[in-house]
């Protein structure tokens, strides 16, 4: 039946992807592993969003059955001791910047990837990460943006993470700019980018020791 889910929900069949659900939860089976299968179709479902076979509808859609799925796995969850995140990422798009289209979507795609997200909104004034690095702890920053004054932004926001002492602690990836490439990473300063949320999600895994 693990097949089943995967396949089900990435294929966004929302009534069979819950009845196989609460059919394996009813049968006993450990909530954990039914939540992994159902991150493992989310995958798949970034996956066909990058390659242009799903849109943002349909991303939006499977996030809607993927809550329905946590809502019914949660009460059994919350027993689940071996319940763990991978990680935690502090996500921003930079001061004068209020695109958040893109900014959710990484954020989704990480939550459902077992991050713990620190999502901190638009606009968000370089402090506002420092702060949040320093109250969480989180060993990963992205920081996104769509206009072209984003990139400044970007930069100002590392150099104060560096003023701060605070370089050395974290891995920063940067994207949403439709231009950004390597050398917009070199000159804000940041570890990596990303031209989609699966190129994030990729970056994120390998820096938390995890797989592509």
């Amino acid at each position: 039946m693990s097949d089943d889910l995967v396949k089900t929900l990435a294929d966004l069949k929302e009534k069979e992807a819950l009845k196989i659900v609460e059919d394996r939860i009813n049968a006993g089976e450990a909530a954990l592993k039914v939540l992994n299968d159902a991150r493992k179709a989310m995958e798949i479902v970034g996956k066909r969003f990058a390659n242009g076979e799903y849109f943002i509808p349909e991303l939006v859609y499977s996030g809607e059955i993927m809550k329905g799925i946590t809502n019914i796995l949660r009460p059994k969850l919350a027993h689940a001791a071996e319940f763990k995140r991978v990680g935690k990422v502090v996500l921003g798009t930079v001061a004068g910047d209020i695109h958040d289209l893109g900014l959710n979507i990484v954020d989704f795609m990480l939550d459902v990837n077992g991050f713990e997200v620190y999502n901190l909104g638009t606009d968000v004034p370089p402090q506002k990460f420092v702060d949040k690095i320093r109250e969480t702890g989180a060993p990963i920053v992205g920081l996104s943006g769509m206009l072209t004054l984003a990139i400044d932004s970007m930069k100002e926001t590392v150099q104060l993470i560096k003023a701060a002492g605070l370089r050395d602690e974290v891995k920063i990836m940067i994207g949403g700019i439709p231009s950004v490439d390597d050398n917009v990473r070199k000159y804000v300063g940041a570890d990596g980018f990303g031209r989609d949320a699966m190129a994030a999600i990729a970056m994120a895994k390998e820096w938390t020791g995890g797989k592509k």
